[in-house]
């Protein structure tokens, strides 16, 4: 089963979109490791590592997502994982244009940036198409079950 760390970083309590996150990726067949709100880089790159995971889902809501993942990358490499990283949520205060956005993030290491208004269901299939796989059958009979 693929592995995804998930939480809410820096000084963001926003709760409830990395809920529904945490059950649509559960329900698609991921092992979910929700490490919750207020959550430092260290404690995303040492979950990553622990549980050998694919993928860190960053979530981002207070508008200062920037300065909270600054040097988050480099933590990544100095760990030495090999993981895909999303970001999501209202990332910047005065959001005006998301493709300026979604660039800053990319530049600072991101494999995919998105917005407050993302489907939960975009992001799981551009997972998948990242990872390069789909959900096993074994899965996906217990996930329509």
């Amino acid at each position: 089963m693929t592995t995804v760390i998930l939480g809410v970083i820096g000084s963001d309590a926003h709760v409830v979109g990395i809920t529904i996150l945490e059950r649509a990726f559960a329900a698609a067949g991921f092992e979910v490791v929700n490490l919750g709100v207020q959550t430092s880089q260290t404690e995303f790159v040492a979950a990553a590592d622990a549980r050998d995971a694919e993928a860190i889902l960053v979530s981002s809501l207070y508008g200062h997502a920037k300065q909270d993942c600054k040097g988050f990358h480099e933590q990544v490499d100095a760990a030495g994982l090999d993981v895909t990283t999303y970001i999501g949520g209202n990332l910047a205060v005065g959001q005006n244009d998301f493709d300026e956005t979604r660039a800053t993030f990319e530049a600072m290491g991101f494999d995919r940036v998105f917005d407050s208004e993302t489907d939960p269901e975009e992001a799981i299939e551009a997972l998948r198409a990242d990872l390069g796989h789909r959900m096993p059958e074994s899965e996906r009979a217990r996930v329509d079950a």
